[in-house]
């Protein structure tokens, strides 16, 4: 199950919402057909796009 929580710039996250976070850490990653995992082509590409978002940003 996905959850979604926006939080505010200032403002914190729950302790319940912390919780959730860390117990979702320790789960591992299932690749599906949908969700593949990535190719190291897909990979770089990903964190060249990163790096001229990341700076943009800036």
């Amino acid at each position: 199950m996905i959850r979604t929580v926006t939080l505010d710039r200032n403002q914190k996250p729950t302790e319940e919402q912390i919780k959730q976070i860390d117990e979702a850490a320790k789960r591992e990653i299932v690749f599906d057909e949908d969700s593949p995992e990535l190719t190291p082509a897909m990979e770089k590409h990903s964190d060249q796009r990163r790096k001229i978002v990341t700076h943009k940003e800036t």
